[in-house]
């Protein structure tokens, strides 16, 4: 008989946004006629970049020719995407990194997630309450929690409490973990760290010897530019963390794929004896023997991101979502909710009217707006009350959408 890994019976029913799909699939057999307006998951709607297709078709191009034809490629990434990705991401906010401690992949989610496999399943972790589903539910799966309580945290983890009183910001906890996830812009609540709160977290790491898990994927939509966009800002962060970063919600990769992650040579582990290792290493030999590498056409897309016409025209669709973010602020502020973020992260955290739970208010907002959004209680027990909103979307859909909401 082929034994299951039980860890997975831990999980929760369903993963937070299949979840929502269900919801709305049964609304909709139910109210044919409903045009249901969708915030909830965070996938773009403006087409691919110009300058980014024109690439890709002429690396198609490429792979059509006997003379230029490509076949397996390094799976670390090509060293023009590497280099660029030094070039223009980390240099101009005065941070070295050499190329070859930059991992292409197919997007952030998948890197977020597989990280944990290079780490003992003793580790101890830490995540940000709320804070996006697959930090825990990769964990779960690898076993390192016991199972979840009334209130859907798992036994062994360490929670840090993201509420409006912190300005929905962890500070670093009292006791020692090995392994903590960090993510800033913040999904959900678009909350972004400062110089002097990242300090802090990279002093709490080199203390106790724990490794930042440094999500960036929003980085793009940060508009205050004293904010760190690196965690290698701060000083002594190359010892302790590791960063991950997307091209899907700047140049709408969502459905292209291509992601990267970073991991400079000092930052270590230690092994049974308590001797450092490497993490650049195990993650070189876990990177090369589960992944293939991303495409070459989607590479040379990324690549065109970072030339002068892509970088204007990912610079068009950051601006336009983060006028969506805008609309669907003040329009809830002035219709009486709390509402919070959306001036540098891509979403809006509002506090749910009337102490409703949060899937209370999804079911509200759906049956009586047909407007779809994300409950709060999906990312984590703090998000309880609370309700997110994304800017990914047509500008006359989310001024419907708030209009709707408004006549709530």
């Amino acid at each position: 008989m082929a034994r299951i890994n039980d860890h997975y019976l831990k999980l929760a029913a369903g993963y937070l946004f299949p979840e929502i799909g269900r919801r709305v699939a049964r609304f909709q057999e139910s109210h044919p006629q409903a045009k249901v307006i969708r915030l909830g998951i965070g996938d773009v709607v403006l087409p691919l970049p110009e300058s980014i297709r024109a690439a890709m078709h002429r690396a198609i191009d490429e792979l059509g020719r006997e003379e230029t034809f490509r076949g397996y490629g390094p799976e670390q990434g090509y060293d023009f995407l590497r280099k660029a990705i030094v070039e223009h991401e980390f240099e101009p906010r005065g941070v070295e990194l050499s190329s070859d401690e930059i991992f292409v992949s197919d997007g952030s989610k998948c890197d977020s997630g597989n990280i944990q496999e290079i780490f003992d399943v003793h580790a101890r972790i830490a995540v940000p309450d709320p804070v996006y589903p697959v930090y825990v539910d990769t964990n779960v799966m690898a076993g390192r929690t016991g199972p979840a309580d009334s209130a859907g945290r798992y036994e062994g983890i360490t929670y840090l409490p993201c509420t409006q009183s912190n300005g929905f910001k962890p500070s670093p906890p009292d006791e020692s973990v090995d392994l903590v996830y960090l993510c800033s812009p913040n999904n959900p609540t678009g909350a972004v760290f400062s110089q002097a709160e990242l300090t802090q977290w990279v002093a709490y790491a080199r203390q106790h010897g724990s490794i930042l898990l440094f999500d960036a994927a929003y980085v793009d939509y940060i508009q205050d530019d004293s904010l760190p966009h690196s965690i290698y800002e701060i000083e002594g962060a190359r010892e302790c963390a590791i960063e991950f970063r997307s091209f899907s919600k700047s140049a709408g990769f969502t459905g292209v794929r291509c992601g990267y992650i970073v991991i400079p040579k000092e930052v270590c582990g230690r092994n049974a004896a308590g001797e450092p290792v490497e993490l650049h290493r195990l993650w070189a030999r876990r990177h090369t023997t589960k992944f293939n590498g991303a495409s070459y056409p989607v590479q040379v897309g990324a690549a065109a991101a970072f030339s002068d016409a892509g970088r204007a025209e990912v610079r068009e669709r950051v601006v336009y979502y983060l006028e969506n973010a805008r609309i669907i602020r003040e329009g809830l502020t002035e219709a009486g909710f709390n509402a919070f973020a959306g001036t540098n992260a891509p979403y809006i955290w509002l506090e749910t009217p009337n102490g409703q739970k949060s899937w209370e208010f999804f079911d509200h907002l759906l049956e009586n707006a047909h407007v779809v959004g994300t409950p709060g209680s999906g990312f984590g027990a703090c998000g309880e009350g609370y309700f997110r909103l994304s800017a990914f979307g047509k500008r006359d859909r989310i001024e419907e959408a708030v209009e709707r909401i408004r006549k709530l």
